[in-house]
């Protein structure tokens, strides 16, 4: 058995962030506030000795992590492996969209308003299935497209030779992907009503490639 030990780490904050916009695979630079928010969290994590670093490859992860493992003092990475697996879910049509008017675009054909009134009565799956209906272009990830991508990318870090049981791996990621992780691994241990924080930390265990959740939202 292989265990290794997932410190996830949601971005800083954007400028998208500020405005309330959707930015899935769509890209905002990181504000002043991200930046620190990012050089904070390397701090907690200083001595912490990573043996790999994966990140997605939209900028603001990119950046987020480079930021991260330089403020580390116990690791030799220094660059992230950035990888398109990691992504934040695709919203299609409504990337860049504000966030409030997207999802009642999606949650108004089922005689619902917004985003959490779609998480009470369906799921976080349904929410992205809704908004794929909701896309004109039929570009939005459902819940399998989403899944299939995310599932490949902790695969990948499962068959990385590299890495050994008891490795510490740094994983750059999303918001709507930790709560979605969350939702299909935590088993309603955590209020998913709060959305996880700009340079908060997320950990799970990879335990011969199953997901397990450690803690949420530090």
């Amino acid at each position: 058995m292989r265990v290794l030990n997932l410190y996830l780490v949601r971005h800083g904050q954007t400028y998208y962030n500020i405005f309330n916009k959707l930015q899935g695979w769509s890209n905002s630079p990181l504000t002043q506030r991200g930046i620190d928010g990012a050089k904070d969290i390397g701090q907690r994590l200083a001595e912490v000795p990573f043996a790999g670093a994966f990140c997605s490859d939209t900028g603001r992860a990119i950046a987020t992590a480079k930021i991260v493992l330089a403020e580390n003092q116990v690791s030799n990475i220094k660059d992230p492996k950035p990888v398109s697996y990691f992504r934040e879910e695709f919203y299609g049509y409504y990337e860049g969209t504000d966030m409030n008017q997207a999802w009642y675009l999606a949650a108004g054909p089922h005689g619902l308003k917004n985003f959490p009134q779609i998480v009470e009565k369906y799921s976080f799956d349904t929410a992205k299935d809704f908004l794929k209906e909701a896309d004109p272009f039929g570009l939005a990830e459902n819940h399998e497209e989403y899944w299939n991508r995310i599932d490949q990318g902790f695969a990948l870090i499962s068959s990385d030779e590299s890495l050994h049981d008891g490795d510490n791996v740094l994983v750059i990621s999303h918001g709507n992907t930790l709560l979605s992780l969350m939702d299909r691994y935590a088993a309603g241990r955590y209020d998913l009503s709060e959305r996880p924080a700009n340079g908060s930390l997320t950990k799970l265990r990879l335990v011969d490639g199953q997901i397990e959740v450690v803690s949420y939202n530090e």
